[in-house]
């Protein structure tokens, strides 16, 4: 029977890691994707045959319970996927801290040893954090309860240290001792509590532009405390998946930091997002707009157009509007590209899966470094929903908050015009330069209505 789990746990793993790997490119995807959910569906069988597993029917009303949150949450609009994502690394690190602090509760102080007391503390520590750190990050997310922007207040770092060296002290405490006695559950369940405060602390100060790497980097804890869990609960399979996730998630978070052009710390404790009161100046400048008609006949005599999806568009729902205007300029012989920035939208591949749900093809899909040296060659810049990721105080304002994060390079084009609803800045909280140029013009209203009017317009211009 042991070979046959081990064999199992075995054929599990490689899916994991080929799931992972046909997940890089779009057109594996769903293929990795169906390997992951064959490889769990293994792990559980695997783990459901071990000899020491007996109370089948408390786990099946577990599963049940877990598959009745598990339908509602699959079937949430990709606008709400980076809500829905956090919420999935909460329940993850909500399991390890409960599998762990049971475990503590439970094993002997013999059984206790200094391994298995750090791999429980190391376990809870983490599961707590990303436990509250992923509501809060899903609570920004929709904007409810919580604010988008980040919160600060004074001596918030002071605090945030204070919680985290707490933490550290009492963890070594715990592993020293490593038994199980009054005072050692006193203080193991501080640590718990203090974990838990400590996500929300974490959290607080980010803000909406940078919950894409958070969300990274809480699926990385995630991984980690799951890899505690594995070694606690001796089941080889955990440490392989944990390993694999809390790596991906760590790597992920690495390359879109370089996207920003900033540091993980600077991402947590930077408070990047603050309104500048400067922000309120750039409304006295002076731009142009212009209205779908207009917009229509300029992209009509255009010999190549790109488009930058951001935030706006998901928001707005206009995927679908977008394909019809990519359809609608293709077959006038426009050559249309999208433009993704790494860390556009709310979630790492964002635009990518919204516009791949409206069937835009693979090739059109442009990353920014390949993207940016055709630019001054690009008769329209058409920018939808994005606003950071093309502002070029990026690259000249060395007071911006953002200078030194690469843009997309759309102030280069012949012509630019950006759907927006207002002149409100993005999540930076800094206006953006690019509205104020010459050949920009701004295109007021809502992403999908003012896309959509764009199609009928070329329709007319058609007959």
């Amino acid at each position: 029977m042991t070979s046959v789990i081990y064999f199992i746990y075995l054929v599990a793993a490689a899916l994991f890691v080929l799931s992972l790997k046909w997940m890089n490119t779009p057109t594996t995807a769903r293929r990795g994707v169906i390997a992951g959910v064959v490889a769990m569906a293994a792990s559980i069988v695997g783990t459901m045959i071990l000899p020491d597993v007996q109370h089948y029917r408390a786990i099946l009303i577990a599963m049940i319970l877990g598959a009745g949150l598990g339908i509602p949450l699959a079937m949430v609009p990709l606008t709400a996927v980076p809500q829905r994502t956090a919420l999935s690394h909460a329940f993850g690190a909500l399991a390890a801290a409960a599998v762990g602090a049971a475990k503590f509760f439970l094993l002997t102080s013999e059984q206790l040893t200094p391994f298995i007391t750090t791999a429980i503390v190391f376990e809870v520590v983490l599961g707590g954090l990303t436990l509250t750190g992923s509501v809060m990050a899903a609570l920004k997310l929709m904007e409810k309860w919580v604010p988008t922007r980040p919160v600060t207040y004074a001596n918030q770092k002071v605090v945030n240290f204070g919680v985290i060296g707490l933490v550290v002290v009492m963890s070594i405490f715990l592993i020293v001792r490593n038994d199980n006695t009054m005072l050692s559950s006193i203080l193991f369940m501080a640590v718990l509590v203090l974990s838990l405060v400590w996500g929300v602390l974490l959290i607080l100060p980010i803000g909406g532009a940078d919950m894409p790497t958070v969300i990274s980097i809480l699926n990385s804890f995630a991984g980690l405390s799951a890899v505690a869990m594995g070694f606690v609960l001796d089941i080889p399979l955990l440490i392989v998946a944990g390993a694999l996730d809390g790596s991906s998630g760590f790597i992920l978070s690495i390359i879109m930091c370089r996207a920003m052009n900033r540091s993980f710390t600077n991402v947590l404790f930077g408070a990047f997002g603050q309104v500048q009161t400067a922000a309120a100046a750039g409304e006295q400048k002076t731009y142009r707009s212009a209205t779908p008609e207009e917009a229509a006949s300029i992209l009509d005599s255009a010999g190549s157009v790109v488009v930058v999806p951001g935030y706006g568009m998901a928001v707005a729902q206009a995927q679908h509007k977008v394909r019809e205007l990519y359809d609608s300029l293709t077959k006038r012989g426009i050559d249309v590209k999208f433009a993704i920035h790494p860390v556009a939208g709310r979630m790492p591949g964002h635009m990518n899966v919204l516009l791949a749900e409206a069937d835009i093809p693979y090739d059109k899909l442009i990353e920014m470094d390949e993207i940016n040296p055709e630019m001054p060659q690009t008769d329209v810049a058409l920018i939808i929903g994005a606003n950071d990721v093309t502002n070029p105080a990026a690259r000249t304002d060395k007071s911006s908050p953002i200078y030194g994060m690469p843009i997309i390079d759309v102030d280069k084009a012949r012509n630019v015009m950006v759907v927006k609803r207002s002149m409100n800045p993005g999540f930076a909280g800094i206006d953006n330069e690019l509205y104020y140029l010459p050949r920009t013009m701004m295109l007021f209203g809502d992403a999908k209505g003012f896309v959509g009017d764009i199609v009928k317009e070329l329709a007319h211009a058609g007959h």
